[in-house]
């Protein structure tokens, strides 16, 4: 008969088995490792369908697209130009958690892990099914994800002590359960040799897999290639060259040609649509008396018109960054709507990007005479791929999102009565004139400077209307003149500068503008919900 102490061992050792009090935290990694290997599948899986078939991506697209307008305002003002890479972020923070939590919960309460996978991959399904232009087999991704998660979570939780594969099939107290101490390495109370070569060998596997499978989706060679070889024709109208007069010149101001490289980028595409010109055309129909279609050959025999436009988005804060002014050439939109011959009804432009973001454009802006250009080039190069390559619009006067569609492939001109567009449809107004509005450039706020001369400079826009005048009040002093640059047209911002007598102590430095009809920006804040923030913007600098 066994002894006590023997006793008390066997007892341990069956309690220390159990899955109700052991084996969760490799439980934790099955769930991670099985989810990462679907994943890493269904990037792969895609990459024989299309790249928006992507679960990755597909389900970003549908958190972006169904978010409320105060959790998409909260991340463009949170995270700026990086939106995109916090929503990656997040995600993978979430996938991992949830597929923790899987693993657990198929390890104690099974097969409820299982079923939770399968429903994200459903969710996943549904998101790709959503995309435009998708047709069924968008589905087959996110089902495959699914299903090589749930094989995965499975064999691996079958290696852990207790499960039905190690324990179940044998029972308990018989001579088979006596471990030797090499069989503890396989089938130890905690976590065996087998399950964490089989678990590391799965991990790897998935990241090379996953890796290849992105690389493959978001393979931009080819559009790189199409831009490299890409030579412009020279404007007809070429834009007037800018003088120096027009530049502030103080040292940390804002330049006034903002690089490609330092322009703001808000858009809804996670994936950059990889469209070279061979792929490109547009085509215009809707209320025309001739639906035509435009194709990249006959659109760059067109006269080409060059122009400096400033552009702004809408989700701009007051004092904010997501605004630049860039050289651009292109085709005149009105061109082509005279080509088309628009209906005297018609009084939107419904643009439409290859991934399918919508924009919705008054008529009358792009036909009133201002310099409404369709765009193959930006600072003296082809677009660059994240700004539309290979064409985009650029409409002075209206903030992105109703006039600066990118990637644009098709135009329909409708009602405002009769459609909405993508940011329309959730909120934002139809109509979208950029407000007067002015900024503080330098120096920065919260810096410390000697008494005496501080030179602050900024920037101020009143686009298609032009500015007449910047203001600038210390504290709660009287409005001051600043210093104007030289404004090269009323469709580009224009810069100002303001020598101040720094006092010792706290001040709080605001500016506003005024522009060429006399009118103040308006001075109270709101948000940039619905059309576009207003308010002063001000910055505190310490005098010591």
């Amino acid at each position: 008969m066994p002894t006590a102490r023997a006793e008390t061992e066997v007892s341990r050792s069956v309690t220390s088995t159990s899955p109700a009090s052991s084996g969760l935290w490799p439980a934790t990694i099955a769930g991670v490792v099985a989810v990462g290997a679907g994943l890493a599948g269904g990037e792969l899986l895609a990459v024989t369908v299309d790249p928006n078939a992507s679960p990755y991506v597909a389900v970003g697209s549908a958190v972006v697209d169904h978010s409320p307008t105060a959790v998409r305002e909260f991340a463009i003002n949170t995270f700026g130009t990086s939106d995109k890479v916090a929503l990656f972020t997040g995600m993978t923070f979430l996938i991992v958690a949830l597929a923790a939590a899987c693993g657990v919960a198929q390890r104690r309460w099974p097969p409820a892990g299982t079923v939770v996978i399968g429903l994200f991959g459903l969710v996943g399904a549904v998101a790709a099914l959503g995309r435009p232009d998708a047709v069924w087999t968008y589905a087959l991704p996110s089902v495959g994800t699914a299903l090589i998660a749930i094989v995965v979570l499975k064999v691996l939780l079958g290696m852990l002590p207790g499960s039905a594969s190690t324990s179940d099939a044998v029972p308990a107290g018989s001579a088979a359960t006596t471990a030797t101490p090499d069989d503890a390495a396989d089938t130890g109370p905690v976590v065996g040799r087998r399950f964490v070569l089989t678990a590391g060998g799965v991990a790897a596997l998935a990241v090379v897999v996953g890796v290849m499978g992105r690389r493959i989706l978001a393979d931009t060679a080819r559009t790189v290639a199409d831009r490299t070889k890409l030579v412009l024709p020279p404007p007809r109208s070429p834009a007037p060259p800018v003088p120096p007069s027009a530049d502030i010149a103080v040292p940390g101001a804002t330049p006034f040609v903002t690089s490609n490289a330092d322009f703001y980028r808000i858009d809804t595409a996670l994936q950059v649509p990889n469209l070279t010109t061979a792929d490109w055309s547009l085509r215009i129909h809707g209320m025309v008396d001739n639906e035509i279609r435009i194709g990249w050959d006959e659109l760059l025999a067109m006269p080409m018109t060059e122009r400096i436009v400033t552009l702004t988005c809408v989700s701009n804060e007051v004092g904010g960054d997501l605004i630049g002014n860039a050289r651009w050439l292109g085709v005149p939109m009105s061109t082509l709507l005279e080509r088309a011959g628009v209906r005297p009804q018609a009084d939107m432009l419904l643009s439409t990007s290859s991934d399918g973001w919508t924009c919705g454009t008054p008529v009358s802006a792009v036909t009133d005479g201002r310099d409404a250009l369709l765009v193959v080039g930006m600072n003296g190069e082809p677009l660059p791929l994240e700004h539309g390559y290979p064409v985009r619009q650029v409409i002075p006067g209206l903030y992105g999102y109703v006039s600066a569609t990118k990637w644009v492939v098709d135009w329909e001109l409708t009602q405002f009565s009769k459609a909405r567009a993508y940011w329309t449809s959730r909120g934002w107004s139809a109509l979208g004139p950029i407000k007067l509005a002015s900024r503080i450039d330098r120096p920065d706020s919260r810096s410390e400077h000697p008494r005496g001369d501080v030179v602050i400079a900024g920037t101020a826009w009143a686009q298609h209307t032009g500015v007449r005048a910047v203001d600038v009040r210390i504290d709660d002093g009287p409005w001051l003149p600043a210093d104007l640059a030289a404004q090269y047209s009323t469709d580009t911002w224009r810069h100002w500068r303001f020598t101040w007598s720094a006092t010792p102590g706290e001040h709080t430095v605001a500016c506003r503008a005024v522009d060429a009809d006399g009118r103040a920006q308006v001075e109270e804040y709101a948000s940039p919900v619905p059309d576009g923030a207003t308010g002063l913007d001000a910055r505190t600098y310490a005098i010591t």
